[in-house]
């Protein structure tokens, strides 16, 4: 027996998560509310989408319609906003609609994503599980970086661009503002693709794609637009 030593113990608390609205209940919201339901830094405090005409409980969790987004604001202090919409030029168009404060916005961070110390992250903007963001990697205000995806060190994703599963970018690569790279596309080192273009599903892009197109392909190449729609994605 040990005498003399007396050693006390406390219990500390963890901090509060603070209160998240996810605006939009498709595919990608429900994803949003799962990261949500798991993150240590917020709780999800209530659901918003136009699909519903007056406000209603389910489980306890409060849906309602995008216009009553400003009275749950009101009602509750330290409440934050993420748009859980996956089509980039509709997600800007409800960011511009709501004409919130951008502190208003959550930085979504799945907890089994890997993002280095010195990445920066925009508001609004979300990370996904298995998702690697490099060291000095930047990443735009409501950008969607997606499961698996791969954004190297120094990287740059610009604002509502979107980074969708198991892409990667790597060092140096950057997907300006609304760009849109597909599933399992990669982005050799240093290339540039320009804002609102596309990089498809599996493509490799090799050198810089201007903005406003479409390419697909090994090497990727940019499409006629009649043809983007078909095979982008």
């Amino acid at each position: 027996m040990i005498s003399g030593h007396t050693e006390q113990y406390r219990v500390m608390e963890e901090p509060a998560r603070r209160p998240l609205i996810v605006v939009g209940m498709g595919g990608h919201g429900r994803v949003l509310m799962d990261i949500a339901r798991v993150s240590q830094t917020y709780r999800l405090a209530a659901v918003l989408d136009d699909r519903f005409s007056g406000v209603e409980l389910r489980g306890g969790l409060p849906y309602g319609p995008i216009a009553t987004l400003k009275h749950f604001l009101a009602d509750e202090p330290g409440m934050h906003v993420v748009i859980g919409i996956g089509d980039n030029r509709t997600r800007r168009a409800i960011v511009e609609m709501l004409a919130l404060p951008e502190s208003s916005y959550a930085v979504l961070v799945h907890p089994a994503a890997v993002v280095a110390e010195d990445a920066h992250i925009g508001l609004g903007a979300v990370v996904m599980p298995g998702a690697v963001i490099g060291p000095g990697a930047v990443v735009g205000a409501h950008a969607i970086i997606n499961s698996g995806a791969v954004v190297e060190h120094d990287a740059l994703v610009g604002p509502f661009a979107h980074i969708s599963p198991n892409a990667t970018m790597a060092g140096a690569a950057s997907a300006e503002e609304g760009a849109h790279i597909g599933s399992g596309a990669v982005l050799i080192p240093r290339i540039r693709v320009g804002s609102w273009s596309v990089l498809g599903a599996g493509g490799v892009a090799v050198r810089d794609i201007p903005g406003g197109k479409t390419a697909v392909g090994v090497p990727a190449r940019v499409v006629p637009p009649r043809l983007s729609v078909e095979k982008a994605l």
